[in-house]
């Protein structure tokens, strides 16, 4: 069904790089779950009116909010394909996070709604009324929420959107809850105790987590989140595959939407070639960068020194007793400074975000110590810095 429907209703489908049929993708899914949450509202409103059931009511306005959210996440889509213009150069793809964010928000509001209700319940429970047909139509309406989660989640890989993993992970939690509800009549059907509020407090809890959760992957990428691990590869191996280019350090990655990232990076270039050869390499990388990768790139070039030995050993030197005080931190912009009484070295040395001010202090103190021990006549020059890469996920 969902190839069908990306087929017939989607131009050249398969280009997902284009803002265009990225769109279409988005318009899609909102349609889409439109209309089968509106269905699965007035479904499962007439079943709670017939039950009274408090969770059955809440899990048929909660896919009221759904049906509200695939319109704003429908506007958001529409929003976000607006081009770049004077006030906004690089474009209104953020748009989209700010949807998804106002989508949180409406799920957590209907889950702070029916938790009070629910608690009402569990205060003065009101009878029960089972019925197989009702239980039937709910046990299709998880059904149908699972259909539409698997759809978003499908289609929101395919063009890397937050709203629609969003989406997928609402249905989801509704597909849960719906099924905590089911398991409440008939227990009540086989033991005659009512236990509708409780479950509609479970019920209420869960759509208030998935609430939570989508806030936070929402709000990630609009504070400002760390470079995921392959993108860095990805762009650091990018770069470093051109002749010329001797390695690279300190990459920024800026997130103005889905497919719509700037990229500074440092480019290390040997220090004996020509400055318009190592210029014209740059240009062509971000160039390429810009036709391959899809990302703006900004480089910097950095001379370094590839042919002296004596400043290579010193390098090396600094290089492994770092590795020796702690394998996480790393060294790179190696200069060596030759002085009547003293030799500077200086540096960049990247050490871990996560480490305290005391630890941050320590480790050039005791990188200093070291090398002097070497040779009295080295002076540091230590420029502290943190990579903007993100943990690998075990």
């Amino acid at each position: 069904m969902t190839e069908f429907l990306v087929r017939h209703f989607i131009k050249d489908y398969k280009e997902v790089e284009k803002v265009s049929v990225r769109t279409a993708y988005g318009v899609l899914a909102s349609i889409v779950g439109i209309f089968c949450n509106v269905f699965l509202f007035a479904v499962k409103f007439a079943v709670g009116f017939v039950l009274h059931s408090v969770s059955v009511t809440a899990d048929a306005f909660n896919n009221l909010s759904d049906a509200g959210s695939s319109i704003i996440s429908f506007a958001g889509v529409k929003m976000a394909e607006k081009p770049a213009d004077r006030d906004h150069p690089f474009g209104h793809g953020r748009i989209e996070y700010i949807a998804a964010l106002v989508v949180s928000f409406l799920v957590l509001e209907v889950g702070f709604t029916f938790l009070k209700d629910s608690v009402g319940k569990i205060r003065t429970p009101e009878e029960l009324n089972f019925q197989t047909a009702s239980v039937v139509i709910l046990i299709l309406s998880i059904a149908v929420k699972l259909w539409l989660g698997l759809f978003n989640r499908k289609l929101g890989e395919k063009i890397n959107s937050k709203v629609m993993m969003a989406v997928f992970t609402d249905s989801m939690g509704d597909v849960i809850t719906t099924g905590a509800t089911i398991l409440s009549l008939i227990f009540f059907r086989l033991s005659g105790i009512n236990i509708d509020g409780f479950v509609g407090t479970g019920v209420a809890l869960v759509v208030m987590w998935a609430g939570v959760g989508i806030a936070r992957d929402t709000l990630e990428p609009l504070i400002g989140e760390a470079i995921d691990p392959e993108v860095y590869k990805e762009i650091k191996n990018f770069v470093e595959s051109y002749d010329g280019i001797a390695g690279t350090h300190d990459l920024i990655v800026h997130n103005y939407g889905p497919g719509r990232s700037m990229a500074s990076i440092h480019a290390e270039v040997p220090n004996d070639v020509d400055i318009e050869k190592s210029h014209e390499i740059i240009d062509r990388i971000e160039r390429d960068a810009g036709e391959n990768l899809g990302i703006f790139l900004v480089i910097h070039m950095d001379p370094v020194e590839m042919k002296d030995k004596k400043v290579l050993n010193i390098r090396d030197k600094a290089i492994r007793i770092l590795g020796e005080l702690d394998p996480d931190c790393s060294i790179h912009d190696f200069r060596v400074v030759y002085g009547e009484r003293q030799i500077n070295l200086i540096f960049d040395m990247v050490i871990p975000i996560e480490y305290d001010e005391a630890k941050r202090k320590e480790l050039p103190a005791r990188l200093t110590q070291r090398l002097k021990a070497e040779d009295s006549r080295y002076e540091c020059v230590i420029t502290e810095e943190y990579d903007y890469v993100a943990k690998d996920k075990e």
